[in-house]
């Protein structure tokens, strides 16, 4: 039955700079109610979901919807949050069934363990083309710019199909597109309106003379339209880009700071728990009351599963402030649970794998080339990460 004692409400959790991540408020949260009531930046109520079996039951309730058009979808802002279908069609992040199984089922064959083992060769060639590039342009590098970012571009857009003469052009508007900090707000627009026309246009191409890459084998499909097309591209490059990003050079920093987990494969799945650094992604709403740890969600309530509380929550994994790769617990959420789980999961385990396992293979004295509390932490955007992660050898 659900409780009747008045919730807590507690601030919206914008990253503050300078404090520590996951912010220790998440842990007072568990603790203390599990799910809090907050208030957006727009003044809408939501209620925050912290603790691991709560964040689950949002992820799979079928009384909760992930579908922006719905009344009381948490907006976060105009920059922040899910685009609508009429503003990007095939966006289906924001659709629910059977909506949107439509389109996970197009594109699962194109990211099972087979697919992207297939696909290993052409990323560890990746991967030594930056380290071989890095390593002739002198001994220091930001290993952000010059790494963590190119490597999940260049992957996609072999993924996608897009010519090797066009892949500059493709990781410059994906870099500008994800530089919140280094970027404006009208560059970004500009380099979203550019990658869209060039996914058009290379749709059409691809339409017209197919090739062995992920947009000819949709079309192939027939499942998913033209214009549909463009924004699962869109979707495929600025999911598969960012997080990646971000994890690659968290997982750096995490490992040289802790080396004797260098060299384990193991250190990957932890990498992914510890940092979570989708933890504002998932946005929900209800679409009928629903009981969740015992509180009460009414129709219309908008819903905040956190991804870094859920994965730090101490009823689920023992001692989860350590970086274990060793430990048993493999059920975290850091991609999502439930029909929205992250398709491209098996391809960013790879990707990571490959980075680690060649960076210190080839590099072995990389090192910081500042003290890891000077590293410039994200705090402006839904995505955890660096802005620069300056190295040395």
């Amino acid at each position: 039955m659900a409780g009747t004692a008045e919730p807590k409400v507690v601030p919206f959790p914008l990253r503050v700079p300078g404090e520590p991540f996951p912010p220790p408020r998440y842990e007072e949260y568990r603790r203390s109610e599990g799910l809090v009531l907050t208030h957006l930046p727009n003044g809408n109520r939501v209620w925050l979901v912290t603790r691991h079996a709560e964040v689950r039951a949002v992820l799979t309730s079928k009384k909760i919807s992930a579908n922006p058009d719905r009344e009381g979808f948490p907006h976060i802002s105009d920059t922040m949050g899910v685009p609508r279908q009429e503003q990007i069609p095939g966006w289906f992040v924001g659709l629910d069934s059977p909506e949107h199984d439509r389109f996970r089922k197009a594109l699962i064959p194109e990211f099972t363990v087979r697919r992207v083992r297939e696909m290993r060769p052409a990323i560890e060639r990746t991967v030594d083309g930056l380290i071989d590039s890095m390593l002739a342009a002198g001994n220091t590098a930001d290993l952000v710019a010059d790494f963590a970012l190119p490597v999940p571009s260049l992957v996609i857009s072999s993924l996608l199909g897009v010519p090797p003469v066009d892949r500059d052009f493709f990781e410059s508007r994906t870099r500008t597109l994800v530089a919140i900090r280094t970027s404006t707000e009208r560059q970004r627009d500009t380099a979203a309106k550019e990658l869209l026309r060039y996914i058009n246009r290379l749709v059409g191409i691809k339409a017209t003379w197919p090739g062995d890459d992920l947009i000819s084998r949709l079309l192939a499909t027939g499942s998913i339209s033209t214009q549909e097309m463009t924004g699962v591209l869109m979707l495929l490059l600025i999911a598969g880009h960012e997080t990646t990003a971000n994890n690659i050079a968290l997982g750096v920093v995490t490992l040289l700071l802790n080396p004797q987990w260098i060299g384990d494969q193991r250190a990957v799945e932890e990498t992914l728990r510890f940092h979570s650094v989708a933890d504002l992604v998932a946005l929900r709403v209800a679409v009928e009351d629903v009981e969740i740890g015992g509180r009460l969600i009414r129709a219309g309530e908008g819903v905040i599963p956190l991804a870094a509380a859920a994965n730090h929550d101490e009823e689920a994994f023992a001692c989860p402030h350590l970086f274990d790769p060793a430990r048993t617990e493999r059920h975290h959420v850091a991609f999502g649970y439930g029909v929205h789980q992250c398709l491209g999961q098996n391809l960013v385990r790879a990707e990571m794998e490959i980075v680690y396992r060649r960076l210190f293979e080839r590099i072995p004295t990389l090192a910081l080339a500042v003290p890891a509390e000077e590293l410039p932490l994200k705090y402006d955007g839904v995505l955890c990460g660096l802005h620069e992660l300056p190295v040395r050898w």
